[in-house]
């Protein structure tokens, strides 16, 4: 990885819909080196895909949470069937096992209270393994590299 590499990671970054004679234009090379480039940075897995911003207000997205979840036991089989339990619910769209005194942190996106407050009793508080839930409300984001 040299700077062309580092500089077109970042310009990719920024707007993954860039042409591929803009980005070569910013880097400084030849449209057919920056494209090779890129294939080279897919083929290497250090591009792994391209992704969509969303408006979550289009959406109906109204609350936003991050849940900690603390499992009953430490077993890898908990953590397996936790993982497997939140792994088909949209609203969970992301889950990091994490170190400190809970087993989990969820971001989850619902489009209000009432509807979150399913998924917290419906979902999460009907996994066996889970034993502790802590929720905290997003009132205002200041900086999200998502959008």
């Amino acid at each position: 990885m040299d700077k062309f590499d580092e500089k077109i990671l970042q310009e990719l970054k920024n707007d993954g819909r860039i042409s591929n004679i803009k980005l070569s234009e910013r880097i400084g090379l030849s449209p057919s080196a920056t494209f090779r480039r890129v294939q080279e940075l897919e083929r290497k897995r250090v591009i792994k895909g391209y992704r969509v911003i969303l408006d979550p207000e289009q959406l109906q997205i109204g609350f936003v949470a991050f849940v900690t979840i603390g499992l009953s036991d430490h077993r890898r089989s908990s953590q397996l069937a936790f993982e497997q339990h939140v792994a088909d619910v949209p609203e969970v769209v992301e889950c990091h096992n994490v170190t400190g005194t809970h087993e989990y942190l969820l971001r989850v996106e619902a489009t209000d209270l009432k509807h979150f407050q399913r998924i917290h009793s419906n979902v999460l508080g009907e996994c066996p393994h889970v034993n502790a839930i802590t929720t905290m409300v997003v009132m205002e984001s200041s900086k999200d590299q998502r959008s």
